[in-house]
């Protein structure tokens, strides 16, 4: 058979009925073996979440139930006799609160969220013909669609729905929620969190808490959430996260579906080049592959590209940037080379105390798919301690760019070009004034607080705007001591490159420290690697920086 690609499709029929499916029908199974009356599943964006609710509304509706029934012919979960006994029995309410996420101000928000829940009644427009419904249940109903519901009611709309389903039908109800947490991401964005938590906290309240309607729920979103923040009173939530809680292959590709997909494509050659580019997340211990990159990579007839991250503004990593002191410079420097960082994580994310704890940002680049669990550590005093790194050559591409980002773009490509001809050259006069363009663009008044750290790593990300021509090591063994950078050609005809930074506070200093970094690399025999390894031109640069300065002498 001919398969097509589904990008950016979640809608389950219709991909059952033209694209190829990674059967995830074993979802249902697990799911009714085991489940709480509320379950969170936390991924990151664009890892199936919405495609998974999508199947689980088709398979649990009562309207529509035998037509549903046909899209599960020949899945895992038609041989499950058990589950299939669940098939089409629950009147089934499925809402996306991505679309709740507009306004620049709360009152604007709620204008969007009174039209959502228009949006989320309307399919249930038969109820108002219902003889089982309660009179006054329908009129509530209409205001609603209608959106002239006021904000009471508004927030007891899932709640409402409830009750009157289960009236008409006589069986408790199933809720869907797909993205619950995007609102509140973008209230806080935007500077009215407080409202919007207060506002959701009572919508889910009303829908789960106090529900004696409601047979479960599945949510799905980005962060978890901290249960104080939106879930206070509510103790039957189970959590299904990146770390923990179960379901770990429900979002996601594991290596056994990317190799199945490929031999349906004819690309079984590719695996390596998938693997690298877009496998390494760690999902409860499982090894899991980037949906939307790997769709991307195949429909686009195997062309590595880094899919995942444009789809978004990335808008966190400035934000790191932008707070990074010493520490998290080497944590930088250490992630982008292949090494981990070691944090005590909490996942539940309390918006109003993201900056105040160091460990919050990596918390949020775990959540949202830019770091990867390696390890975890349980301390004797309890909790624990993980590892953190970067998952792939996708993600790790977003971390050197990012750093590249902060020079402008319509000067940057030139400007690293320049001056990686001018470093390749041995013209420091020329290496120097490129450099000094890049730092006037690239630093900030707060980076020029900075230490050598800071230089360092925004160096790092310099030199690897040249990898295609170089190895580049940084911190590593030579010699006497440990050059700070050393870019090893990876074809003869080019030199090898040895780079060693001071940081000065007066600019009055640069000469002198520029000197000693060059008497440092001498005296240490920094050289000694790359002439082992062959190279015979070496060009070493002893390189001082001043806020926005920067002084290159060579030896």
């Amino acid at each position: 058979m001919d398969w097509k690609v589904a990008i950016g499709t979640d809608d389950f029929a219709e991909v059952r009925k033209d694209y190829y499916f990674a059967d995830k029908t074993n979802f249902i199974s697990e799911f009714f073996s085991s489940h709480s009356k509320v379950t969170l599943i936390t991924r990151p964006r664009r890892f199936g979440k919405s495609l998974l609710l999508s199947m689980m509304q088709r398979f649990l509706d009562i309207r529509n139930a035998k037509e549903n029934r046909k899209l599960f012919d020949g899945l895992r979960v038609s041989h499950d006799a058990r589950a299939m006994a669940e098939q089409g029995k629950r009147p089934v309410v499925f809402v996306t609160l991505k679309d709740w996420a507009s306004g620049l101000s709360w009152e604007a928000m709620q204008e969007r969220i009174t039209l959502g829940v228009s949006e989320m009644v309307a399919p249930f427009r038969f109820l108002m013909d219902s003889d089982a419904v309660d009179e006054a249940d329908k009129k509530a109903l209409s205001l609603l669609r209608s959106c002239e519901g006021n904000i009471t009611r508004v927030r007891s709309a899932m709640a409402l729905l409830s009750k009157m389903l289960h009236d008409h039908y006589g069986k408790p109800v199933v809720l869907l929620i797909d993205e619950y947490d995007a609102p509140i991401q973008y209230a806080w964005a935007n500077g009215y969190y407080r409202d919007a938590i207060d506002f959701f906290r009572n919508f889910f309240s009303a829908a789960f808490k106090s529900n004696p309607y409601l047979d479960f729920a599945i949510l799905t979103g980005v962060l978890r959430i901290a249960k104080e923040s939106i879930f206070s009173g509510l103790n039957n939530v189970e959590v299904s996260s990146v770390l923990s809680g179960g379901y770990p292959d429900a979002c996601g590709y594991t290596k056994e579906e990317v190799a199945e997909m490929a031999r349906a494509f004819g690309c079984e050659d590719k695996l390596s080049e998938l693997a690298e580019w877009y496998d390494g997340y760690s999902f409860d211990g499982v090894d899991i592959y980037n949906p939307w990159s790997v769709n991307n990579y195949i429909k686009r007839k195997c062309d590595a590209d880094a899919y995942w991250v444009n789809t978004s503004s990335n808008s966190i990593f400035p934000v790191i940037l932008s707070q990074a002191d010493e520490m998290r410079w080497e944590e930088l420097r250490s992630l982008l080379f292949g090494g981990t960082v070691t944090i005590a994580l909490r996942e539940g994310i309390i918006y109003d105390e993201i900056g105040r704890n160091s460990n919050d940002i990596y918390s949020l680049l775990l959540q949202t798919g830019y770091l990867k669990s390696v390890n975890a550590i349980h301390l004797r005093s309890g909790g624990y301690l993980y590892e953190l790194a970067i998952p792939n050559k996708e993600i790790r591409l977003l971390y050197q760019t990012e750093i590249l980002n902060r020079v402008d773009r319509s000067y940057g490509e030139v400007s690293f070009y320049k001056m990686g001809l001018a470093m390749e050259r041995g013209d420091a006069k020329e290496f120097q004034k490129q450099l000094q363009g890049i730092l006037v663009r690239a630093v900030s008044a707060h980076d020029a607080a900075q230490p050598e750290s800071f230089y360092h790593g925004l160096m790092l990300g310099c030199a690897l705007f040249y990898e295609a021509d170089y190895r580049v090591e940084s911190n590593q063994e030579s010699g006497y001591g440990r050059f700070d950078l050393a870019m090893f050609p990876k074809a003869q005809k080019l030199p090898g490159v040895l780079m060693e930074f001071k940081s000065v506070k007066e600019e009055a200093e640069l000469e002198a420290a520029a000197t000693a970094a060059c008497e440092q690399m001498q005296e240490k025999a920094y050289a000694m690697r790359l002439r082992t390894e062959g190279v015979t031109t070496i060009w070493q640069y002893g390189i001082a920086f001043c806020k926005k300065h920067a002084l290159v002498k060579m030896m």
